[in-house]
């Protein structure tokens, strides 16, 4: 796939009207709703249905269930994400039209231009820290415009144009996408080295946030004291020569600008207080999502909404802030329930890198379990992924009771000879989680359905099409209930 090369931006209204190809996936389909707010004529392909692609459909998008050249209508541009092949159909017609073809990201950038820009980065919690912010500034009164690379629970869409100020950005730093957009504050949650087939090296992924953290537009950055890639990230900033933003901390660490004391978890829940050193102000918080790393997501999101609040929001105050965040109900499938059936709880969640499983595992469907076990279906995602991470994510699994491990979901990748699913499950130290390996996708629900037991969380973990799996263990159960009642 490779780094894209930032280009100049193009203002939206030169774009118009605009064809997406794969509109419905979870970075598309903002953009696209985006469009539709603004009012211009939008259309897309994508290889499967989905509530997004309806969403759209509902809004007045012009959408289409699989990739042919005559789709692409009377399309001025051609927006395309780097997970797109050379050879789609569309892909290839919009060349041959001579049509103008941008990346996702030049898409999202042209639609910061003139609004001012809030970047939300880092290896985890893009997704849920970008809509933590959004939704508190909402609650706040500012209306701000939003492009998540998810969405919120109940809705149908990450994408929304307001009237604010602000524009809420998930800023992907998987194929350098991040150092497109031209943001006024930047967010980085962690630096974890990943996506090394486009990077190459752990130290040229932390360089590239280097970069990002400096680019010439940025007024703050926001960023973990926690997180050791996080902790260099400063570190490096600090000792430079170059013009640096002004740059606020935020963990648990002593240090921090903003300091979370005091977590308890709560189940679903926590509750910490959130102390702003500098002004020497702070107080009690209370989320309505779990574990530690939403602490500190909300954290990153009280340094957001404290800089555009006080400006901008009617009934600004630093505790309507904090109150702000209890407002947040989660975004689709970070930990998302997805049905219970006699006494077993079935979870969906995106998690797809070795440090967010194991945090997941350890700080959210843990404690969730109680005294039941905990029963993890995976899907390692990627081929280079699984090759680059097998031994992690063996030693993320082993939190859980119970693993079963599913083939690997190359999406967008060809095969690697030697890299499967197998390669996850065999590591996995015996004594720990009981493991098994089950390559046949449609039997990964009956396998899960058969070894949960009431008092059990099941949740399925992976970016790929796992997510379809827990809706299937969920009637799996209810048809093998139904058959103990009638036996």
């Amino acid at each position: 796939m490779g780094l894209i090369t930032p280009r100049e931006l193009v203002g939206v209204e030169e774009l118009a009207p605009v064809h997406f190809i794969a509109i419905g996936g979870s970075g598309m389909n903002g953009i696209a709703s985006a469009f539709l707010d603004l009012g211009y004529e939008v259309s897309g392909s994508d290889r499967q249905d989905s509530k997004y692609l309806r969403g759209l459909q509902e809004r007045g998008a012009r959408t289409y269930i699989g990739h042919a050249a005559e789709q692409l209508g009377n399309a001025k541009t051609v927006i395309a994400s780097s997970a797109i092949r050379d050879d789609n159909p569309e892909l290839v017609e919009a060349r041959a039209r001579g049509l103008r073809i941008l990346h996702r990201s030049e898409a999202l950038g042209a639609l910061m231009l003139g609004r001012r820009g809030v970047a939300v980065a880092g290896t985890h919690g893009k997704t849920t820290t970008t809509a933590m912010i959004a939704r508190v500034l909402t609650e706040l009164g500012t209306d701000p415009s939003y492009l998540i690379g998810g969405a919120f629970l109940g809705s149908k869409t990450g994408g929304h144009i307001g009237t604010g100020e602000a524009l809420v950005v998930e800023a992907d730093e998987s194929d350098g996408s991040f150092l497109q957009y031209p943001a006024e504050v930047a967010v980085v949650t962690n630096v974890d080295p990943d996506h090394l087939t486009n990077w190459g090296t752990a130290e040229a992924y932390a360089d590239g946030f280097v970069r990002f953290a400096t680019k010439p537009e940025l007024k703050l950055l926001i960023v973990s004291a926690d997180d050791p890639g996080a902790v260099e990230l400063v570190k490096t900033l600090r000792e430079s020569a170059a013009r640096v933003p002004e740059i606020i901390t935020f963990g648990t660490a002593p240090e921090a600008d903003l300091r979370l004391t005091d977590l308890e978890l709560t189940g679903t829940g926590s509750t910490f207080t959130l102390t702003d050193t500098r002004r020497g102000v702070g107080g009690p918080v209370r989320l309505a999502v779990p574990a530690k790393y939403n602490a500190l997501n909300a954290t990153a999101t009280y340094a957001v909404a404290t800089y555009f609040g006080g400006e901008t929001a009617p009934d600004f105050s630093e505790g309507a802030v904090r109150a702000a965040l209890g407002q947040f109900g989660g975004t689709h499938r970070r930990f998302e329930l997805v049905g219970t059936v006699d006494g077993v709880r079935v979870y969906d969640d995106y998690s797809h890198h070795p440090t967010e499983v194991a945090n997941m595992l350890g700080e959210t469907a843990r404690p969730a379990a109680g005294e039941g076990r905990v029963v993890a279906c995976f899907q390692p995602h990627l081929y280079s992924r699984t090759r680059d991470f097998w031994r992690e994510f063996a030693v993320a699994l082993e939190q859980a009771d119970e693993v079963i491990v599913m083939d690997v979901c190359g999406d967008r990748e060809d095969p690697i000879d030697g890299i499967t699913g197998a390669l996850v499950s065999d590591a996995i130290r015996p004594g720990t989680a009981n493991v098994t390996y089950q390559p046949v996708w449609d039997e990964a629900a009956p396998t899960v359905a058969a070894i949960a037991r009431p008092g059990d969380v099941v949740v399925t973990i992976g970016c790929g099409d796992v997510t379809k799996v827990a809706p299937k263990i969920v009637d799996e159960l209810r048809r093998r209930t139904a058959e103990a009642r009638e036996a």
